[in-house]
């Protein structure tokens, strides 16, 4: 079992914790993380990301999520930042450190209830989480903000899953494939491959994003 497999576990862990401990209440849970354990999203992700869709008290939730994390497992870092509430901390049973990061403002999103699992792991965890529709306008966002490889492949995975892209003027798709077509080799090979399945590794290194840009295309007629 390699590191981003014992990682999984900790994160399945993690969730039931924190949903036995009432903390999701107000969360739902979106992200790549999210698609992995939702959705069979075929990367690895490193950290559990979360928004708010009910009114909390932020500094009494983080003060209490503060004190459960410390006393649960080893805390090496909490924040209350200007947009999330942030923790990352360890556990001597898994070789990753796991962060979570909170969304402070309240998320006017789509959210249904989903199970969270792993093959590699017994457990299983239902919580609010982000529709498919909902996760690709907030794919798009991120990738057009932070212009990170990890962020196309999840586009790519979703419109396969027949997720139909939202209405969205004709400069986005043009910064898209813009964008999409400005991946390097390196990182088709390192930053994207190091995250995948081992079965689509080499399928992405060959064809890299031909589905997605055929699909870009066909919105810019």
């Amino acid at each position: 079992m390699d590191l981003y497999q014992k990682h999984e576990i900790f994160e399945i862990e993690v969730l039931e914790k924190l949903k036995n401990n009432r903390f999701l209440e107000s969360l739902a849970f979106g992200g790549g993380t999210m698609l992995r354990l939702c959705h069979e999203l075929p990367r690895y992700s490193a950290e559990l990301d979360f928004w708010i869709v009910k009114d909390i008290k932020y500094n009494p939730y983080f003060n209490r999520l503060r004190q459960f994390v410390n006393q649960s497992f080893e805390l090496t870092n909490s924040q209350i930042k200007h947009h999330t509430l942030l923790y990352e901390f360890r556990s001597g049973d898994y070789p990753r450190r796991l962060k979570i990061e909170i969304r402070k403002k309240i998320s006017d999103c789509d959210f249904q209830d989903k199970i969270a699992f792993s093959r590699y792991s017994n457990k299983q965890v239902i919580l609010k989480t982000m529709t498919l529709g909902q996760m690709l306008k907030n794919k798009i966002e991120a990738i057009l903000e932070r212009k990170e490889i990890r962020d196309a492949f999840d586009i790519e995975f979703l419109l396969r899953r027949g997720i139909p892209f939202p209405e969205l003027p004709v400069k986005t798709f043009s910064q898209l494939l813009h964008l999409i077509e400005g991946f390097s080799e390196r990182e088709f090979k390192v930053t994207l491959g190091s995250v995948l399945e081992p079965d689509i590794r080499e399928y992405y290194v060959t064809h890299r994003f031909s589905y997605l840009l055929e699909k870009l295309s066909l919105k810019l007629g």
